[in-house]
């Protein structure tokens, strides 16, 4: 025997023996707060739990109030259809709810699940650890009824008052008091505060026909009024939270595929954010975190963004109930499709059409943002004299600078400006003899005429309501880009042949994963082949990854699969490289550009989509209305 068994040998024999402990019962009581700690985790999954009630219910109204973030107490009012004094007392019971019924033969389906709440968890889970009372009015009843719910105990149900002609109103005193344990692990009152409210946003952009109010401590959070149903009043949902500038930079998303159809709102490239937290999905009306959504935008502006900038968008898909399952996590925050490929290619397809539909259109926060550099200057008086230039202004306080009287006029000022400026190879239409062809004005186009271009980097141009200012080098980066990404499409991806294949060790479910992909990589330049259980051949790389890490990148693709299920890591390197390309290949900053050259740059512009944004995500221009530089100058 080797010395390893040995030591397993005198292991085993010196082992302690455990007791026996026999199998016990758990009392109702202890079950309850057991699965109160799944449902309700902190006060905004009791808020919630709670709201999603009254939306079951109906209402087309929904107050909150919290105190103490939550823990000392939580109020949701509504007025929805409201309980009888025999549902009061079943609303309390672990797994009793009005939102199941069995079939014609008995069966209980958890496949058709069209409500929020499905389980009868929520209210016993919440009176097992806090102290909760309802008060409801039943819709058509004449009297209010109530009932109290304390660490479990159920009080009997008698008559209340009740302000609404029906509806629910919900009161929980003292989260958690019953699991002292459990309030150790709450945040600050702060913390808490903002995921109450966060938790009440989600509902709100959910369900834009419903009214919503926040109280924190006494203080009004969230307003928020009732809009119209459909894509108008959901926008303008989105827009009273999220921001108004998330509605000026919204691009509108509306596509269907097999049944699935997908709407909603995504921002432009330019209108990113540091983090993903401004991401939402909604299945069938339901706020769910699911990282299919991240994957799927990640895949969709990998194009347009740097990796450490995200999008901001708010996507609802809407599907047959057999096709998702909402079953799988106590506070139904997750969901799991039935086939997830079709879910993710809606997404990225629908995203990406939005995103070249847009053009060159840039988000409006670049403009606000060069306004808010300038400052207000006091305006000079009538006897003003110009002081010196920076570089001066040591001489002038020694008294060696005089200042010179203002010329009359500069030389230029004077004169009428060019309406009509040369384009390059644009020219006139061909009009026919006796008629009056209409005349272009430059002006018109969306990115103007182009004026000047100052210190050889950035061009000026002229719109109908305001100016435009570009800059050079990252706009005719991006141009490159797009026509090296179409000649690569329409060409294929070139190969190069490795004099020595290389053997990848993988995972056997990584290994799988992987060359179910082979198709997709191959068309990407990357060959594969299986090589026994666990591991890949590489054959082929693309060429212009040059001498690669090809056992890296094949790990790398391997982890976004399991992931993500797309293979971005090799697209994103081969846009990383034409990206490089492309910035070494265009117009560089400094370059003095020709009347004909700056305005054939705005045309190019205006013709290739996302050229609103260079290849790192960055603005390409600034637009600044006429209206808003007259503010500065205090026009109007």
């Amino acid at each position: 025997m080797t010395a390893g068994g040995e030591r397993e040998k005198d292991f085993a024999l010196n082992r302690p023996t455990l007791p026996s402990m026999p199998i016990r019962r758990l009392p109702p009581e202890t079950v309850n707060r057991i699965a109160a700690g799944e449902v309700v985790e902190r006060p905004a999954s009791a808020v919630k739990e709670l709201v999603e009630n009254a939306l079951d219910a109906g209402a087309s109204r929904v107050e909150v109030e919290a105190d103490g973030g939550g823990l000392t107490r939580i109020l949701v009012a509504d007025d929805g259809s409201g309980l009888s004094p025999g549902e009061l007392s079943l609303a309390v019971e672990r797994h009793a709810t009005s939102k199941l019924s069995p079939d014609a033969d008995g069966t209980w389906d958890l496949l058709h699940i069209s409500t929020l709440g499905f389980r009868g968890e929520a209210l016993p889970s919440i009176g097992s650890v806090a102290r909760l009372s309802i008060s409801s009015r039943a819709r058509g009843a004449a009297d209010a009824h109530a009932i109290l719910v304390e660490g479990g105990a159920t009080g009997d149900v008698g008559p209340a008052a009740f302000a609404g002609d029906h509806g629910a109103r919900v009161e929980v005193r003292d989260l958690f008091y019953a699991t002292p344990a459990r309030l150790k692990f709450m945040k600050s009152a702060r913390a808490e505060q903002m995921a109450i409210a966060e938790e009440l946003k989600r509902q709100a952009m959910a369900h834009e026909a419903v009214a919503f109010t926040l109280d924190m401590d006494g203080r009004r959070a969230l307003r928020l009024s009732a809009e119209h149903p459909g894509p108008d009043g959901r926008l303008a949902r989105l827009s009273a939270v999220l921001g108004h500038e998330f509605q000026d930079n919204a691009l509108a998303i509306d596509s269907e595929r097999e049944g699935i159809r997908l709407t909603g709102f995504a921002g432009l490239p330019t209108y990113s954010r540091g983090n993903a937290a401004h991401q939402y999905l909604f299945v069938n009306g339901r706020p769910v975190r699911d990282r299919l959504l991240q994957g799927a935008l990640r895949g969709a502006y990998a194009d347009y963004l740097a990796r450490d900038r995200h999008p901001t968008a708010a996507l609802y898909i809407e599907l047959d109930p057999t096709l998702v399952d909402v079953n799988v996590h106590p506070a139904k925050a997750e969901v799991r499709f039935r086939d997830p490929s079709l879910v993710r290619g809606l997404i990225i397809g629908a995203l990406r059409h939005a995103l070249a539909g847009a053009g060159h259109r840039a988000s409006t926060t670049v403009a606000s943002a060069a306004l808010a550099g300038f400052r207000a200057q006091s305006f000079p008086g009538a006897g003003y004299q110009p002081g010196p230039s920076p570089a001066g202004f040591s001489a002038w306080q020694q008294g060696g600078w005089t200042p010179r009287a203002p010329a009359p006029s500069l030389p230029g000022m004077a004169e009428a400006t060019a309406r009509v400026e040369p384009m390059g190879d644009w020219a006139p239409p061909e009009q026919s003899w006796g008629e009056a062809a209409p005349v272009i004005d430059p002006v018109d186009y969306p990115l103007g005429a182009a004026r000047a271009q100052v210190h050889e980097t950035y061009v000026v141009s002229q719109t109908r309501d305001g100016i435009v200012i570009v800059d050079q080098h990252a706009a005719h980066e991006r141009l490159v880009y797009e026509r090296m990404k179409a000649e690569m499409e329409s060409g294929g991806v070139v190969r190069q042949t490795l004099l020595l294949p290389e053997v990848v060790d993988l995972d056997p479910a990584e290994a799988d994963r992987v060359m179910a992909k082979a198709d997709e990589l191959a068309a990407l330049g990357l060959v594969l082949e299986a090589f026994g259980p666990g591991a890949v051949l590489v054959r082929e790389t693309p060429a212009l990854l040059g001498d690669t890490d090809a056992a890296g990148l094949v790990r790398d693709i391997a982890d976004d699969l399991a992931e993500n299920g797309q293979a971005l890591a090799l697209k994103e390197r081969l846009e990383e490289v034409c990206s490089t390309m492309a910035c070494h290949g265009s117009v560089r900053a400094g370059r003095r550009l020709t009347a004909a050259e700056m305005n054939a740059l705005l045309r190019e512009m205006e013709a290739t989509p996302h050229s609103g944004q260079c290849n790192h995500g960055r603005p390409t221009y600034v637009e600044l209305k006429l209206a808003d530089i007259e503010r500065l100058f205090g026009r109007r």
